[in-house]
């Protein structure tokens, strides 16, 4: 669920309110409807007990201590910097209690800004505008807020502090899950019975000679010109994340299971969690090991795994879990201890029968214009059967229809022969949109191991935050501790992130951060100069009034701005 700020007109004025939204799936397609409205606090709500201070008093006049007389022409407005994102995410690291671990974990020794300040820079700036160390330095840091919310001056912060923070943090890194782990779980009651496990990589910019990590593999970002690291990451149900671990760029998935699994269970106790991980890293020496620990699973298989339930595909008794989805349990012989889950959705079937439709298609142009070119021209065996063979590579989804032969010619050219093999077709009917899961948790419905599984998107959408909202990618740094480091940090503003959505899930405000965050990072701090008519000037450095939108965010999330924040660059404050 998301919020969607909207307006209503009533007596003449403008009243700003939230409606909190829900997107569902129908037979025609996605759907939105409004789950319900969200306005400002009332005194109502106030009485039954609702914490919440009213934004209005955020913006009292203090006191006068005396009357000085102004020159209006000459107020000016000076230095806007940004500051809801950097407060925000300020606010979220002291209500964790991220800044007080960190100052107790990194000792403090001769230099002159402490390593646990420097390290919030590095997370703030990941969070609010994700960039490089150079260019926190040099642009962003000094259009922030940041100065006046850690006390650390504009001009001692350059890019050599930044990474030996990165080098500072790092030791700490098994310390700061478990301390994670407990803190979130306290805070938003979290249970961790169900791990979610997935894999991705992050690619270099260069050539990454002095990583001993950096290596060529299968690129989920597209650049197998690149080299990469692989992340290995598991998250509660809700997405909070336990711990992760950075692998050789050449690693595979599976080669990653048991070792995460010691660490997790080394870390946190050998409890009675659920394990849930897709296809790509099921093999049987994985699933053994998780059987021989008394360890319950819930896995995907690979596609190839569906021919064997063939005639459960055909049969009947299917569930109907949603609109559009199904589900049957079966069993399978040699697996004894298992049950293997079917699953069918309408959805799926529908977007794969239009790749293979598209796929066909082009594969059946390019087939004719090969036997063209055989007719005007004489082409040797091995040239069309090259070209052949680039034709079915770029269209694999529906290579396996086809059934080819490249004849050779009594004076040495090729003639191509092909038909469609209508076995292929009727199985791929058959089993569009359908997958299949195996667990070994026998106490289970089909449904609720299907939601169980359903889940492990929280793992892919860990991902794809780190990669588009934090930037994880591309990787600058060279040296294999900064590249962790470096993964820390995006960790840490990660954190920051889920700790933020659930939040949000308590105020009311949906589970996802991302509206939020933009919208209270409008807030700006800037320097009102205010000349007096007897010669002298006079500075306060206030923050703009939040917007009703920006009101009813922070009243909901029982925040409270400051009214203005302490000059020490200025002739005179008042």
């Amino acid at each position: 669920m998301f919020i969607r700020p909207c307006y209503r007109h009533k007596d003449g004025k403008r009243h700003a309110y939230w409606a909190l939204v829900e997107s569902y799936r129908t037979a025609q397609g996605p759907r939105q409807r409004v789950v319900s409205y969200i306005g400002a606090v009332h005194e109502d709500e106030q009485a039954e007990g609702v914490e919440s201070e009213r934004q209005e008093d955020l913006f009292e006049k203090p006191k006068k201590r005396r009357c000085i007389e102004i020159d209006p022409d000459g107020v000016e407005v000076r230095r806007c910097r940004d500051f809801g994102g950097v407060w925000l995410g300020w606010q979220l690291i002291q209500r964790l209690g991220l800044d007080e671990f960190v100052n107790h974990k990194i000792a403090r020794g001769r230099e002159e800004v402490p390593w646990s300040l420097m390290v919030w820079v590095l997370v703030l700036s990941r969070l609010s505008d994700a960039s490089s160390e150079l260019y926190i330095a040099e642009h962003l840091y000094a259009r922030s807020a940041m100065p006046e919310l850690l006390g650390i001056g504009e001009e001692k912060i350059n890019d050599d502090r930044l990474y030996r923070a990165l080098d500072a943090l790092l030791p700490h890194k098994a310390a700061l899950e478990v301390f994670l782990k407990e803190k979130l779980g306290s805070l938003f009651e979290v249970k961790y019975d169900l791990l979610l496990y997935d894999v991705t990589s992050t690619y270099f910019e260069g050539e990454a000679a002095g990583n001993r990590q950096a290596k060529r593999g299968y690129s989920r970002d597209h650049r197998p010109d690149c080299k990469q690291v692989c992340i290995a990451l598991v998250v509660s149900r809700s997405g909070l994340p336990l711990g992760y671990e950075v692998f050789d760029g050449n690693t595979h998935d599976a080669q990653t299971v048991q070792q995460i699994i010691d660490l997790m269970e080394n870390r946190y106790g050998k409890a009675d969690r659920i394990w849930v991980w897709d296809r790509g890293m099921v093999c049987e020496e994985n699933l053994a090991f998780l059987r021989q620990g008394g360890r319950r699973y819930i896995v995907g298989t690979p596609r190839s795994e569906l021919k064997a339930f063939e005639r459960e595909l055909l049969g009947q008794e299917w569930m109907l879990v949603r609109e559009g989805l199904e589900v049957k349990l079966c069993t399978r012989p040699g697996h004894a201890g298992e049950t293997f889950i079917l699953c069918r959705s309408a959805d799926r079937r529908q977007k794969e029968r239009a790749i293979h439709e598209r796929f066909e298609k082009r594969i059946e142009e390019g087939l004719e214009k090969i036997e063209r070119a055989c007719g005007r021209q004489r082409l040797t065996p091995v040239k069309v059967a090259q070209r052949v063979g680039r034709l079915l590579g770029q269209n694999t989804r529906a290579a396996g229809l086809f059934q080819i032969e490249v004849q050779t010619q009594p004076d040495g050219g090729a003639r191509l022969v092909w038909s469609k093999k209508e076995a292929w077709r009727r199985w791929a009917q058959l089993s569009e949109g359908c997958y299949l899961l195996r667990s070994n948790i026998a106490d289970w419905s089909a449904e609720e191991l299907w939601s169980a599984y359903i889940q492990l998107t929280e793992a892919e959408n860990a991902f794809r935050i780190h990669k588009s909202d934090l930037s994880i990618r591309p990787i600058w740094h060279q040296k294999t501790e900064r590249v962790q480091a470096h993964i820390l940090v995006c960790f840490l503003a990660y954190v920051l992130w889920k700790a933020l959505g659930q939040m949000c899930k308590q105020a009311g405000l949906g589970d996802e951060p991302r509206r939020v965050f933009d919208e209270l990072g409008h807030i700006r701090l800037v320097d009102v100069v205010m000349p007096a008519t007897d010669g002298r000037t006079f500075t306060r450095r206030c923050i703009t009034r939040p917007s009703d939108h920006q009101l009813i965010l922070l009243e909901r999330l029982k925040l409270s701005l400051p009214n203005q924040l302490k000059i020490t660059d200025c002739s005179e404050d008042f």
